[in-house]
């Protein structure tokens, strides 16, 4: 548990701003659970480049190594897989190691390729990237590009195009973030492995959508 001093600390910069936003209240939590830094202010922000701002949320649900058995993905570290690992040192003429000996750089460079740049992160406006690349992250590019252009009402070809950014900047991002949000819950408890990891898809989906939300302003 962290002391008094630090939690004060993190909200102090707070007091004479505009309240408590999504992002303010998150770094509260880790604050208070003593788990990270707190996350950038909306003036901090507006510097960060959004695939830096929300790296390190998409980290905080995914975790550190695990080989759950009822995994379909085996085993996994910061939500690489070994197989997805495997296939980025073997691109990089590196010889394959163990996913558990991932660095933070290798993690990094997976994610903005993989993801990031596959949903055309940088084109998508503030909030709705985020929705749509930990959608990506956690269910598959394909399925998240699909609820997205289903969201603004164009061809589902899972391919974010010319016509898909058009169609999502001519929309109020906070109804796409809203209509992913929902959409996803409802693919997510119709799956077999609902009542194993349910419980925390549920915390995760409503948490970016409060800090996607948030940053849709």
């Amino acid at each position: 548990m962290t002391d008094n001093r630090v939690i004060f600390e993190t909200v102090r910069p707070w007091l004479d701003a505009k309240g408590f936003t999504p992002d303010r209240i998150a770094a509260l939590d880790a604050a208070i659970a003593g788990e990270a830094a707190p996350v950038p202010t909306s003036a901090e922000n507006a510097q960060v480049a959004p695939f830096d701002r929300w790296l390190p949320h998409i980290l905080k649900h995914e975790g550190g190594y695990v080989n759950h058995p009822k995994d379909p993905g085996g085993a996994t570290n910061k939500g690489i897989i070994q197989r997805t690992y495997d296939s980025w040192r073997d691109r990089q003429g590196q010889p394959r190691q163990s996913v558990r000996n991932i660095t933070d750089a290798e993690v990094a460079a997976i994610y903005r390729r993989d993801y990031w740049d596959a949903v055309k992160g940088d084109d998508l406006p503030a909030g709705v990237d985020y929705c749509v690349f930990d959608f990506a992250v956690n269910s598959g590019i394909n399925r998240a590009a699909k609820y997205l252009q289903g969201a603004v009402s164009v061809a589902q070809d899972g391919k974010i195009g010319p016509a898909t950014i058009a169609a999502v900047k001519a929309k109020q991002p906070a109804a796409i973030i809203n209509e992913i949000c929902n959409s996803r819950m409802a693919f997510l408890r119709g799956l077999a492995t609902f009542p194993t990891f349910g419980k925390g898809w549920t915390r995760r989906v409503e948490e970016v959508r409060s800090l996607a939300l948030g940053a849709a302003g």
